[in-house]
């Protein structure tokens, strides 16, 4: 092997178009119509994917609070520990008002006294979902007269409904998934750990560009859905699964694949087709106005119908077909039964339905799929055959 493999590749993220600050102009214009629409005063957001889609501000969470207030009517507040205010203010790029707190003061105090600023004193505070425990909690001690909700009805129909530009992020990240994984593949070689290819392919990302990496099984451990925790060791005639994620200016891509190493015998090859037919009838059944659920029966029952299942039972589809995904690898609205959100212009979401046979050998293929006007498209194109995981 080559000191360098990927020497050959070269950034695929030079000419990526961020989210520009009008288009988290607009978020925050929806967000506001529908804290209306639903009662809500104001929306506590903590550091995470929420703050990021909101405010372009990206914040890794800690025990010190970093949240921003947005109300629906009045100026976003920031709310952050005193030695962070010059660097938050560096990030941010939607409002000016930061309110911030010592090492022994309270930030409880400071955000009920943005609330009492902006006229809110009794009325109803959204959380968003990702908020801990602990904050909230300091939180409505401080200000007992309000009311906490759940900020799910504003901040979900906001994320899940992707815009053309979030789309173009996921496009470029499932493109650079999928030119680390032609980089990759070849690499492999008998006796070779799952631990050696998983560095390989990390490497693979970082000469494109990005972070991310692949995660591999090998044989038997192919059935568990997220792998065993044994290390294995690549032997010829071995099932090999992957599953690879990255992340371009936040938003993710989500793909699978299995291939065999050697020539695959008529029983890997029968799953693996059947996987593929799977994979399509969910891709099919998955139209504008179309319930989740719906998509997630049409794989199943290709599974079911050739002897598998039924239901979640192994042999079988031991798992939803898919999730949302965007800022988060998992998002709203899982692929699943008994979801019977309808499909729009703007979701996206995983299609893996996944054949697990334990003591034999699992089998997944995924490609993220987002949703027009005119039905469903795939981000990557599903392989199309046991021997060729990419067209």
């Amino acid at each position: 092997m080559p000191t360098n493999p990927f020497s050959h590749l070269k950034p695929m993220t030079a000419d990526v178009s961020p989210i520009t600050v009008e288009e988290r102009g607009s978020r925050i214009a929806k967000a506001r119509r529908l804290m209306v629409d639903s009662g809500i005063d104001a929306l506590y957001i903590e550091t995470g994917a929420g703050l990021l889609y909101f405010t372009g501000v990206r914040w890794g969470p800690s025990e010190r609070m970093l949240a921003a207030i947005l109300p629906a009517r009045g100026e976003i507040a920031y709310v952050c520990p005193a030695f962070e205010e010059e660097r938050l203010k560096e990030l941010i790029t939607l409002g000016d008002d930061v309110r911030t707190w010592e090492e022994d003061e309270s930030p409880y105090k400071v955000v009920a006294r943005i609330l009492a600023d902006r006229h809110i004193t009794t009325g109803t505070i959204g959380i968003e979902e990702s908020v801990r425990f602990f904050l909230f909690d300091g939180i409505r001690k401080e200000v007992p007269r309000l009311e906490f909700v759940s900020a799910d009805p504003v901040t979900i129909p906001c994320r899940a409904i992707k815009s053309p530009a979030e789309i173009a992020l996921m496009q470029r990240a499932n493109d650079i998934t999928v030119a680390a994984y032609k980089a990759s593949i070849p690499l492999y070689r008998e006796g070779m750990s799952q631990q050696e290819f998983r560095d390989l392919a990390t490497a693979a990302y970082q000469a494109l560009g990005v972070r991310g990496g692949i995660d591999t099984q090998f044989g038997e451990s192919t059935a568990y859905p997220h792998g065993s925790k044994e290390l294995k060791y690549l032997k010829l005639g071995d099932v090999i699964l992957m599953d690879s994620v990255c992340g371009v200016e936040g938003y993710h891509s989500d793909i699978s694949r299995t291939i065999v190493f050697g020539t695959p015998t008529q029983r890997q090859r029968d799953i693996w087709e059947l996987e593929h037919e799977a994979q399509d009838a969910a891709f099919r059944a998955a139209q504008v106005g179309a319930p989740c659920e719906d998509v997630d029966a049409a794989a199943r029952k290709v599974i079911t119908e050739a002897g598998f299942g039924p239901d979640y039972k192994v042999p079988g589809l031991p798992h939803r077909t898919g999730h949302g995904i965007g800022l988060q690898i998992h998002e709203w609205h899982n692929i699943v039964r008994g979801n019977k959100t309808p499909l729009a212009p703007g979701m996206c979401f995983t299609n893996e339905p996944m054949i697990a046979i334990y003591g034999e050998f699992g089998v997944r293929i995924e490609d993220c799929v987002y949703i027009t006007e005119e039905g469903p498209r795939y981000f990557s194109q599903p392989s199309p055959s046991i021997d060729q995981p990419f067209a």
